[in-house]
């Protein structure tokens, strides 16, 4: 069982995570609704994931994603989950700057569908990427006249399912295509932005992010 932490300043959405998680079979282990409360709790139960609402108090602009920069410096093996009312491509490259392994970007829209959340927390607690659709098309869009202009409407396709967090198999699904041509294309994809494979999807998934990002 996956073990949480969340970190929302608002009483109701809070309780309301919690009790989506609990019946989806997350262990919700803390609620806490700032950043030192966050650091103490994580310091404390040490969980898989912290889930962190980027707006939290005293200011209510980037609270939350400093404390999540802070706790992926402190421990470095708890995942982070980042929940955004917005897109900001910048808050996405800091999280990535601070580590490739364990970390998720999603609109808090997405919470909503309760199968897709808890599983880009699975994701994000094995170590993998959970990167919200709209982020991932910010920074292709960013890019697209620069570097990635070399690949093909469907590669694009591909690398925007794969900077989500997809495995081959998910990618094959959603884009009605053979397992094997989704290898195919991501050969191509990784030859094409002068990217080594690496066995591990969510490593190169991230090293395309920084790459569409300018890192």
């Amino acid at each position: 069982m996956v073990r949480v932490v969340i970190a929302e300043d608002s009483l109701l959405l809070r309780e309301g995570l919690s009790r989506l998680l609990v019946e989806a079979g997350v262990d919700v282990v803390a609620g806490v609704e700032d950043g030192d409360r966050l650091l103490a709790e994580v310091d404390r139960h040490r969980p898989d994931v912290a889930v962190v609402d980027i707006r939290m108090p005293p200011t209510h602009t980037d609270e939350g994603l400093r404390a999540a920069l802070e706790l992926r410096r402190r421990y470095p093996e708890t995942g982070v989950l980042v929940l955004s009312q917005y897109v900001r491509v910048s808050y996405a490259a800091e999280l990535l700057d601070a580590g490739t392994d364990g970390v998720g970007y999603l609109l808090k829209d997405r919470v909503s569908d309760v199968a897709e959340f808890v599983a880009a927390i699975r994701r994000v607690g094995s170590g993998g990427s959970a990167f919200d659709p709209d982020v991932v098309r910010h920074l292709l869009g960013r890019r697209r006249d620069e570097r990635d202009d070399v690949l093909t409407e469907r590669e694009r396709a591909v690398l925007a399912l794969m900077a989500e967090g997809r495995t081959n198999q998910a990618i094959a699904q959603r884009l009605y295509i053979a397992e094997r041509t989704v290898e195919k294309h991501c050969t191509a994809i990784f030859a094409k932005l002068g990217l080594a494979a690496s066995p591990h999807d969510h490593r190169r998934v991230l090293a395309v992010l920084r790459h569409l990002n300018g890192g």
